[in-house]
């Protein structure tokens, strides 16, 4: 599973989240549950004091695809979108990578040429 976004551990259980500036965490869940609305089918959501919250972090997905690192963005089928993270624009010429914006080179890669796909915790 291709995750890129916050987690938060409430009650010993691990949800996806989003903190609130109003000082909550909006905890989601793809199961009906104690406390939990339905948000819109197969997706229910709770807001708990960000006091409640034993851990949050934010996570994302990271990978090696043709000895660069990149982070991936999407999936689709048997390809992942990849966003190279290295920084040189000469790299991301060379390996025809998509600009997207100053700076931000991303393209569509099979998963069978990703290599070390892994989770970062920020």
């Amino acid at each position: 599973m291709i995750r890129d976004g916050y987690v938060a551990i409430w009650k010993g259980s691990e949800y996806e989240a989003s903190p609130t500036p109003e000082g909550e965490v909006r905890l989601y869940t793809t199961q009906p549950a104690e406390g939990f609305a339905e948000a819109r089918p197969g997706r229910y959501r709770r807001s708990v004091p960000a006091s409640e919250i034993e851990r949050l972090r934010y996570v994302r997905t990271a990978c090696r695809w043709r000895g660069e690192r990149f982070i991936v963005v999407g999936e689709h089928e048997t390809w992942l979108r990849v966003e190279y993270t290295g920084g040189r624009g000469p790299v991301a010429e060379r390996l025809g990578l998509d600009r997207i914006d100053h700076g931000v080179w991303q393209t569509w890669a099979p998963r069978a040429e990703v290599e070390e796909l892994h989770e970062e915790f920020i």
